[in-house]
């Protein structure tokens, strides 16, 4: 699955699975410092779930999304 100008991230999960995530408005890891994260409409879950991220992804901790995020990452 490719990764489109860093518009998707792979989120580390605590079970070890890291899953992909679109993020909305946002090129992330450009000018991170500055931008408010706790907006959860910016985050869609694509339901893509795996042990092995490509290596050019971006891999956050799930510990960075807002709360309603983080909970549905467990849906997949």
């Amino acid at each position: 699955m490719g990764l489109k100008h860093r518009k998707y991230i792979y989120v580390k999960r605590s079970d070890g699975f890291y899953v992909k995530v679109r993020v909305l408005n946002l090129r992330f890891g450009e000018k991170m410092e500055q931008v408010n994260l706790t907006d959860p409409s910016r985050f869609i879950i694509t339901g893509y779930k795996t042990l092995n991220p490509p290596p050019t992804a971006v891999v956050v901790d799930e510990e960075v999304l807002p709360e309603d995020t983080r909970r549905n990452l467990y849906l997949v």
